[in-house]
Parts: structure tokens; C-alpha cells; sequence
């Protein structure tokens, strides 16, 4: 009886479930702009109802900002950051972000620092004016700099023996030749040789108010603008960050990094595409989640459900400002590290030639519209990062507003178009970590 049931359970036909009502757009607040006279900008967002704060501060200060022999320095200046203030240590930052209900944080990225966090919301205005002097007047103490940087010697040491790691620090240094954005990892010796004035001078020709905009969104409670107003008048409004425009390379290459006796090879390969600023970029997004970007794509479903070559393939359009790559990353086992290329190239060929069809399309798309509405309602701070992504890349307000409509828009032709255009197998750098001796005849065929 219990085999029976089991069988009609697991083993009778699968029904098609019943199509779900089409996705909802997304709305965003009437969100409260203005400039503090020192020129920097301040976002202000009502969301939700829970009574929780986010606070976040971008500087335009970051990896971009580093000379060649300064790789990691932007990282070092924001660890100091949290270190305490002229008025305040350490341990008191620390603690006083604790009795708000969160944490503060400085984290440096290619083109941004950020700095700030979630608090109750009873204490928003709290919050800024301790934001206000992480940022304006840190301390950067000497006496912390040699536990910081054994700190970051030890995670590149650790980075330097993840292949995925040395994969993408080929990738990018072979994609953006003598930028910054292609330099992913400093000298050892370079990182030792760091002293304080160093961390102090990035800081002071970085840091400043006319480079920072604000975003504060979630339940407001108290004048955050006279907060705001209080707190950072008095930061210097400082210098316009430097213009560093990036030209990444668009050719065919093949990058071999050799790791004698490794298991498997790990695959990094692709390409600059529109940036966000273009018309294709949001089609550029859905064909990247029917490609390789999702569960459900078709690289996925090919070297993982079908052919068992890797477990967790995936794909991405990366951004920097003003421009974007995609990138198609998979471990794959040594013995078929070249089949893995092959069919990963097959299926851009595919997509590349004919459209997808209207059912698969519907599915990536519907993925991708309430992905987008679930991740804007679930903390104050995404709504955060999706208006920083927005202002950071010249583009519109309405674009959130209006992007579950036009991912919905897309049609199959549009698919193949942007493929067709952008994804060009002649013109894809490729990089493969892993064990030359065994991989090389492999490779031949993507020289």
C-alpha cells in the first residue's frame, strides 16, 4: 500500500501549476533631496514600518583612488577609520553603535567608501552625529596600524591560495591594463611598508564633503535633517574627485594560471557589455539570467544537471561607474575542463543565433521581477544600495520604478539581439586555474 501511494505520488505525471498573477512593480517613496552648503548631497527615504534606521554615507574615495604601489591602501584608511575619533576611541564608537542597536561600518570598494549602518530608529539622529565624526574627524592612530596590517597580510595570504581569487585577479588585470580597477591585490612587501602619514595623506586628499552623498531610509523618527544639517556642516567641502575613465579590453585571450595537482580548473572568462546608462542594459540583465546567471539558465542546466562537469556555474553582469563586463565563472573537474568551455560557448552560440523561446522567457522573467520587488522590501538598506547604484551611474530615479515593466517588455528577438551584440566568443578574455600539464591539449582549441 505504501509503495502504491508513493507512486502515485512522486511517480504519476507532474502538473503544470497554475500561472501566477503577473509581477507587481515595484513603488519607491518620494524620497527628500537637498545639498548641505559644503556641497554634500543628502537622500532621505521613508520606508516601512518596522522602527529601524539605515544611515549610509558614500564617499567617492576608494580602489580608484590608489596608485600602483598603493593596492589595499583604501582598505587600510577605512579599517582606521573605525579606530576612533579626535573625541571619541575606539571602543567608544564601537559601543555607542551598540546602544543604538547596530554596528558602524567602513568598508572601502573600487569606486566608493562607505560608512554608517542600522540602528533603532529612536536613535536616527544619534546615529548621524557619530557617523558625522567617523568621517569628518578620525583619528587614524599609529599605534593600531601593525595589528591592521597583519590583519590584511593574513587575508592575502589566504586570497593567494583560492584559485577562484587568482582567477579573477588575472581577469580584471587582463581586462583593464594599467587602471586601477585591474589591480585586485597588493605586493606583500608594498602592504609592510605602509606607515601612517600614508593612510593620512589617502585620507585627506579622499575625504571629503563635496565627494559624499548621504542616503538615510526606513522609519524617521526626529529631525533627521536638522541632524544632518548639525552634524556635517562642519566637514570641508574639499576637492571633486578625479575623472579616471576605464577602457577595458575587448579581444580574445587565453590566460593560464598553472596549480600542479589541482582537482579541478577554474574558469573566469568575459567581456565588457553596455554600460548602465544603456538602453540594453536591463535586457542585457535578463539575458544574462537565461545564460548563465540563475538555477534555471541554460549553462547551468548544461555543465551542472546534464553533465555533471561542476556544481555551481554562474554568470553576472559586474558593474564599475559607467561601464559593465559579464563575466561566466565555474570549477569545473581537470578532465573536462576543456568540454566545459566548449559547451558554455555552445550555448552562447545558441542564444547568439536563435531567440529563446517565450515560455523560458517568461519564467526568467518573472524570476528577475519579483526578485527585484523581494530585495527592496526587505531592509531599509537595500533601498539604500539600489538608489546609490542609481546616482552613481548618471541614471534616472524612474528606473526602479519602472524596471519590473521593462524587464517584463523584453521579447525573445530582444534576447538574441543584445547577444548577438555584446557576448562575442572572438573578443572574451578567458582565464583557466588549474593543472597546465593536464589542461593544456584541453585549452588548444581557445588559443
Amino acid at each position: 500500500m505504501l509503495f502504491a501511494m508513493a507512486s502515485t505520488i512522486f511517480g504519476g505525471p507532474k502538473e503544470t501549476p497554475p500561472q501566477g498573477p503577473p509581477p507587481k512593480p515595484f513603488k519607491l517613496p518620494a524620497p527628500e533631496d537637498f545639498t548641505l552648503p559644503n556641497g554634500m548631497q543628502v537622500t532621505i527615504v521613508p520606508y516601512g514600518i518596522v522602527p529601524k534606521l539605515a544611515v549610509r554615507a558614500f564617499v567617492e574615495a576608494g580602489a580608484i583612488d590608489e596608485s600602483g604601489g598603493q593596492v589595499w591602501l583604501s582598505k587600510l584608511t577605512a579599517s582606521l577609520m573605525k579606530e576612533g575619533t579626535t573625541t571619541r576611541s575606539g571602543e567608544q564608537v564601537a559601543r555607542e553603535a551598540a546602544e543604538m542597536g547596530g554596528q558602524l561600518e567602513v568598508e572601502a570598494g573600487s569606486d566608493f567608501t562607505s560608512a554608517g549602518g542600522v540602528v533603532l530608529s529612536d536613535f536616527g539622529p544619534k546615529f548621524i552625529t557619530l557617523l558625522a565624526d567617523v568621517l569628518a574627524n578620525p583619528a587614524l592612530p599609529a599605534a593600531e596600524l601593525p595589528r591592521l596590517k597583519a590583519d590584511l597580510v593574513r587575508d592575502l595570504a589566504i586570497d593567494r591560495t583560492e584559485p577562484q581569487t587568482l582567477a579573477r585577479e588575472r581577469f580584471l588585470k587582463t581586462l583593464f591594463p594599467d587602471h586601477p580597477y585591474g589591480r585586485t591585490f597588493p605586493a606583500e612587501s608594498d602592504l609592510q611598508g605602509y606607515a601612517i602619514g600614508d593612510a593620512q595623506a589617502f585620507y585627506r586628499n579622499n575625504f571629503a564633503a563635496g565627494r559624499t552623498h548621504l542616503y538615510v531610509a526606513g522609519k524617521l523618527e526626529g529631525d533627521l535633517r536638522r541632524a544632518i544639517q548639525d552634524a556635517f556642516s562642519g566637514w570641508a567641502q574639499g576637492s571633486a574627485a578625479p575623472d579616471l575613465p576605464a577602457s577595458p579590453v575587448k579581444e580574445r585571450s587565453l590566460q593560464v594560471i598553472d596549480r600542479p595537482g589541482a582537482a579541478q580548473s577554474n574558469l573566469y572568462m568575459g567581456l565588457p557589455v553596455a554600460a548602465p546608462a544603456s538602453q540594453d542594459y536591463i535586457t542585457l540583465g535578463v539575458m544574462d539570467s537565461l545564460l548563465g546567471g540563475s538555477f534555471a539558465s541554460r549553462i547551468t542546466s548544461n555543465i551542472r544537471e546534464q553533465k555533471g562537469y561542476t556544481y555551481s556555474p554562474n554568470s553576472q553582469v559586474s558593474t564599475r561607474r559607467r561601464l559593465a563586463f559579464w563575466v561566466q565563472v565555474a570549477d569545473v573537474t581537470t578532465a573536462v575542463t576543456g568540454p566545459s568551455l566548449k559547451e558554455i560557448f555552445y550555448e552562447i552560440d545558441r542564444l547568439r543565433k536563435e531567440p529563446p523561446s517565450a515560455k523560458e522567457l517568461t519564467g526568467i522573467q518573472n524570476y528577475l521581477a519579483g526578485l527585484f520587488v523581494l530585495r527592496n522590501t526587505i531592509s531599509p538598506d537595500a533601498i539604500i544600495n539600489q538608489l546609490h547604484f542609481v546616482d552613481s551611474q548618471g541614471l534616472d530615479r524612474s528606473y526602479l520604478s519602472t524596471y519590473v515593466q521593462k524587464v517584463m517588455a523584453v521579447e525573445p528577438a530582444d534576447i538574441q539581439r543584445v547577444t548577438e551584440t555584446y557576448i562575442t566568443p572572438s573578443k572574451m578574455t578567458i582565464v583557466v586555474v588549474g593543472d597546465k600539464a593536464k589542461i593544456a591539449e584541453q585549452l588548444t582549441p581557445y588559443q
